[in-house]
Parts: structure tokens; C-alpha cells; sequence
């Protein structure tokens, strides 16, 4: 208890030193921002941009996969304590206890500690965040837009040929760092306002493929005007894990009393509506209520051979005394749209976070992460201040 304590004591601090530095595209392990605002971002990148690609990514064995020797340098960068560089050092290399032996971390960070996604997050901000601000956005002929939760990501694209370029050098990026792309999650599709048109004309699929983020299926559909929206509804694989985990809980809870059952299946209702509630998957909700409504009849109808009797009509009666969770949408078009965050920092600012700081590792020596841009083993040295960008985060595209 004392050392989760400690974590989220240290959490707490390195996270208020770097809320400055992160860029609007990530959200994940931030205050005030979460899942929701990544999908609300994204959808209003789409469609009310010039967005015709999309770059779907997803990173393989991402937290077991961090270099303990760049998150340290990361770390460095900003903070010139050596007590609390040496405490995060003591986590990640705490390691896992089987059967009986204590074996050592050697990549990635702590499992279930509070400090994970906070160092996690802050990798992929210098890994690929400040690159792909500071170096893709400058070289690429059309739009692009970069939407990050922790490892989740996307990238949108307004030209095919921006994608496969950015495509071919994410992951010569990610391998100077230890991490690799999962080739099952990670595909280049064609969405947008004009990916049904072309869609179309190609002969082969009528409709646009769709796209999956944060346990939704984005697809591209047309409102009662007409109008290019963005539609989302659950993923089917998210849909039946969460069917089976329902079913899972009423069977376990059949014997207790009505009303203890109804409290315990609201509980779950209540958290799947308020994640999925979003604007477009009404049907989706709707599809779980009917499916618990079916799975609960049953399960009261097996309690017992008086209870096999159980009528629909006389279930409808328990239901009205008893009522189980409608669904509800969390967050309409209206509110949807009013949570995407799309303001772009300034130019200034983003230079001025490109360029290392010089704080020090108390020894007199200059900080250790002045070149964490380059991604290779050779002698660091201090950075020039003039032309960060090409100093700092130069890759051949």
C-alpha cells in the first residue's frame, strides 16, 4: 500500500511537470481528458476537414516493450532530481515475483503501478508525438492529424501518397526505440467525405471499410440532410465480451433477491452506457438491454420449478417494480462535437519544446536525453539552441 501510495505520490509530480509540454493529439493518463475526447476529436478531423486516409496502428507488446534506458533519459529531460530519477529506476527494474523468485525487469514498466501510463505517455510524446509534429506535418504535401490514446493511435491523412510515406517511416522510428507495429491491427484505409465516391468507381466494394478505435467501429455514412458524418457503433468483439461478462454475472447472482440482482445489473448497464453512449449507437444499447432482458428472464425462470412458470407477462411486472437500466446516450452530436479539442499550439511553443533543457543530473554534467531524438547509441552532446527541428528530430522521409 505504501508503495502505490508512493507512486501515485511521483505520478502526481512528473505528471504536473509535463501537462505543459504535452500536445493536443495525445490523451490518454492526462486530467480532464479521456477516451471520449479522443473520439470526439477524430470524428471532427474527418469530417470537417480534408481527411481522405487513415493510418490505423496499434503498437505490439507496447508496455512490456519500453526501453528502461530511454524512459530514464526522458525523464532527465525535465527533471534534475537524481532521487527521483533513482525511485522510477528502482520500478522498472523491480521486476515479478514466479513462483517464489524475484526475476528482474529488463523492458518495459511495472505492472498495474500507478506511474505506468504516466511514463508510458510520456515515451510516445518524444517518441512519436514531437516527431510527427515537428518533422512529418513540415514535409507532407496535404492535411494530417495525429490522434494518440497511450498506444492506441491514428493518423489521418488528405493525400494516399502522405500515408504510405509516413507509413515506411513510423516504423523505422519506433524500431530505433524498441517497438514494433502489430501487423494484424495496423492497416492503411481509405475514409473520408470522398471514400464512398471512390469506393464506387473502383468497382469493388460499395461502401468504404471502417476503422476501429478505443473498442468503436467508425464508418462513413451521410445524415438526414445528406451531409458526410461519421458514424460509430461497438465493436463486435467489445459487443460480445460484454454480453458474456452480463450473462456471467447473473448466473453467479440468480439466487439473490430481486432487488440485490437489479442493483448489481444496473451497476454494469450504467458503466457500458456512459462509455458507449455516444452519439449514433443507440442500436448497439439497445441491442445489450433486450439481450440482458432475455438472459434475466431465463436465469429467474432456473431458480426453481415454481419459478420455470415465470410468464412474460409476470416478468413485465417485475421489471415495472424493479426497472433495469434504459439506455442512454452520454454524448449527443451537440456534445460530441463540443468535446473535440483542436486547438494547434504555436509554432514558438513547439520549438521551444523541441529544445532540450539543460537542468542537469545534479553531478555538473549536462543532461543526458540532448540527443533522444537521434535514437542511437553514439555520445550525446549538448544541442545547439539555433534550428531545433534539424538539430534534434531529423529523419530522411
Amino acid at each position: 500500500m505504501s508503495d502505490r501510495a508512493l507512486q501515485r505520490s511521483t505520478a502526481e509530480v512528473v505528471a504536473a511537470i509535463w501537462e505543459q509540454d504535452f500536445l493536443p493529439c495525445s490523451f490518454g493518463g492526462r486530467p480532464g481528458l479521456g477516451a471520449h475526447h479522443a473520439l470526439a476529436t477524430l470524428n471532427e478531423v474527418i469530417a470537417g476537414g480534408k481527411i481522405g486516409w487513415v493510418l490505423e496502428a496499434d503498437l505490439k507488446n507496447f508496455f512490456g516493450s519500453l526501453d528502461h534506458d530511454w524512459v530514464l533519459r526522458f525523464v532527465a529531460h525535465r527533471v534534475g532530481d537524481l532521487r527521483l530519477i533513482n525511485l522510477i529506476r528502482r520500478w522498472l527494474k523491480a521486476g515479478v515475483l514466479e513462483d517464489g523468485a524475484v526475476h528482474p525487469s529488463e523492458m518495459g514498466t511495472p505492472q498495474g503501478g500507478s506511474i505506468s501510463v504516466l511514463l508510458s505517455n510520456l515515451y510516445l510524446h518524444y517518441v512519436l508525438d514531437l516527431w510527427f509534429e515537428c518533422v512529418v506535418k513540415v514535409r507532407l504535401r496535404g492535411e494530417a492529424r495525429l490522434v494518440r490514446y497511450i498506444d492506441d493511435f491514428v493518423i489521418c491523412f488528405q493525400y494516399r501518397s502522405d500515408a504510405l510515406r509516413v507509413q515506411d517511416a513510423l516504423r523505422r522510428r519506433l524500431g530505433r526505440f524498441g517497438l514494433t507495429l502489430e501487423p494484424s491491427k495496423t492497416k492503411l484505409v481509405e475514409f473520408g467525405r470522398f471514400a464512398a465516391r471512390h469506393a464506387g468507381k473502383r468497382g469493388g466494394r460499395k461502401r468504404p471499410e471502417t476503422i476501429y478505435f478505443l473498442g468503436l467501429t467508425l464508418y462513413c455514412t451521410r445524415n438526414r440532410k445528406g451531409n458526410f458524418k461519421v458514424g460509430m457503433r461497438t465493436e463486435k468483439s467489445r459487443l460480445r465480451r460484454g454480453l458474456l461478462s452480463l450473462q456471467e454475472l447473473m448466473r453467479s447472482i440468480r439466487h439473490h433477491q430481486i432487488g440485490e440482482q437489479v442493483g448489481e445489473i444496473n451497476a454494469v448497464l450504467r458503466g457500458h452506457y456512459a462509455y458507449y453512449g455516444v452519439a449514433g449507437n443507440i442500436r448497439a444499447l439497445f441491442k445489450v438491454y433486450r439481450a440482458v432482458e432475455r438472459y434475466w428472464c431465463k436465469m429467474l425462470r432456473s431458480r426453481s420449478g415454481a419459478g420455470s412458470r415465470l410468464t412474460w407477462d409476470a416478468f413485465n411486472q417485475i421489471k415495472q417494480r424493479t426497472p433495469l437500466l434504459r439506455p442512454k446516450l452520454r454524448l449527443p452530436y451537440r456534445e460530441l462535437q463540443a468535446l473535440a479539442v483542436l486547438n494547434q499550439r504555436p509554432k514558438s511553443v513547439v520549438r521551444e519544446i523541441c529544445t532540450p533543457r539543460s537542468v542537469g543530473t545534479g553531478d555538473g554534467q549536462p543532461s543526458p536525453v540532448t540527443r533522444w531524438a537521434r535514437g542511437n547509441s553514439r555520445p550525446y552532446r549538448e544541442a545547439r539552441p539555433r534550428r531545433p527541428r534539424s538539430r534534434l528530430l531529423r529523419i530522411a522521409l
